[in-house]
């Protein structure tokens, strides 16, 4: 018989899963309803309007999809897109490659719109496949590209892609609950994002949101939805008050995202956002006090998500096997062409505290020794202190 389940205790800081809070472990441990018991659907209710008011949005459906992140990808993408549509991606990162595979997929004709990883996608640069393109019927960017760490502004790209009477799609997988979503301030149509990174809820959910001019765009189709999982002209129908059967939904899951965002309404989005900001710019201080450089510019980084370029000589998985081996501590390596040239550095809902930042810092500092890249002792530490008390009285 094999051993009782007993994983080692670890702090997942790296580009997701996040650590899970506690209070969303318990009420993980909740009995089990039926998935039409009315209970539940008072519960699932109670999930939508939190879930609209942590999206920032007024839209009617925005729901949880069953699945991971790349559910609520392909849920968007299948939905909003036939076969034979121009769709327009901005690539930066490896989550926009993702974007343009799912897309292909679906039949359409993609235009990449590219920039290096680590910098933002121009909105002059949508406008030019825009004009060159007149017939494209949707524009997706990554709001929070996991793979480098790069914020990309939105209100601008939205009102571009608006004059030219396409839908604004957005990635916010690494957003929700870390950033400003602001989807009906930004104007934008439809968005994805996951449970396990800001949300501090499991892997396992895809929060979706859908404004009116995507709504209108799925009930003009003229082919069916290439998913039947996927099919949101039916999953809809069991979130509204219509009921109706579509698949088993994932009861415990439920349950975890009803508490996550229960939790960061209780502390407040504005102060959900500070936190985030106070406890990654430190991170950053501290980094770059440490002598180490970051992959992106100051203006466009994201606190939540944090790529820090690997100094010459310093191996890559050796100084991640130690960090998980010494301190039970887990980052990230790079993805795709930024494959072992950077770490990515987590501070995600649960976890931006200035405990871990501290954690992290001196835990850093240890194992770059024994790699022999020299710093000033505790120069990394100070600096995140620093900022903090910067921070705290401004």
């Amino acid at each position: 018989m094999t051993n009782e389940l007993n994983p080692s205790k670890r702090l997942l800081m790296g580009p997701g899963p996040s650590d899970v809070h506690p209070r969303v472990l318990r009420a993980m441990t909740t009995p089990l309803l039926g998935h039409l018991d009315p209970e539940f659907l008072k519960l699932m209710n109670e999930t939508k309007d939190l879930l609209k008011v942590v999206f920032q949005t007024e839209n009617k459906l925005t729901i949880p999809m069953s699945g991971t992140g790349s559910a609520g990808m392909e849920t968007v993408f299948v939905n909003l897109v036939e076969p034979g549509d121009t769709v327009i991606v901005g690539v930066n990162g490896l989550f926009g490659q993702r974007m343009v595979d799912v897309a292909e997929r679906c039949g359409a004709t993609v235009i990449e719109v590219t920039a290096p990883w680590g910098e933002i996608i121009e909105p002059t640069a949508i406008e030019k496949a825009l004009k060159q393109n007149p017939s494209t019927k949707l524009v997706a960017v990554v709001h929070a590209e996991t793979s480098t760490g790069v914020m990309q502004p939105l209100k601008e790209l939205s009102k571009i892609v608006h004059v030219h009477n396409a839908l604004f799609v957005c990635d916010m997988v690494t957003s929700i609950g870390g950033i400003p979503t602001e989807i009906d301030d930004n104007d934008v149509d439809a968005a994805y994002s996951g449970t396990q990174k800001c949300l501090s809820a499991p892997p396992g959910l895809a929060p979706v949101t859908f404004n009116h001019r995507a709504l209108e765009a799925m009930a003009n189709r003229k082919t069916k939805v290439q998913s039947w999982y996927l099919d949101l002209s039916m999953i809809q129908n069991y979130w509204n008050d219509e009921r109706f059967y579509h698949h088993t939904a994932p009861i415990t899951m439920v349950y975890s995202l009803r508490e996550a965002l229960r939790i960061i309404l209780e502390e407040g989005l504005e102060n959900v956002y500070a936190r985030h900001k106070r406890f990654g710019t430190a991170l950053h201080s501290g980094l770059e006090a440490m002598g180490l450089e970051l992959l992106v510019k100051k203006e466009h980084r994201l606190y939540q998500l944090t790529s820090v370029l690997i100094p010459n000589g310093v191996n890559d998985l050796e100084v991640r096997k130690q960090l998980l081996a010494k301190y039970g501590l887990e980052i990230g390596g790079g993805l795709g062409e930024l494959k072992g040239k950077v770490w990515r550095i987590g501070l995600m809902g649960y976890n931006a505290t200035q405990t871990n930042v501290t954690q992290f810092l001196a835990a850093l500092e240890d194992v770059l020794r024994e790699q022999g890249f020299e710093c000033k002792p505790g120069a990394g530490l100070l600096a995140a202190n620093e900022s903090i008390k910067e921070q705290v009285t401004v």
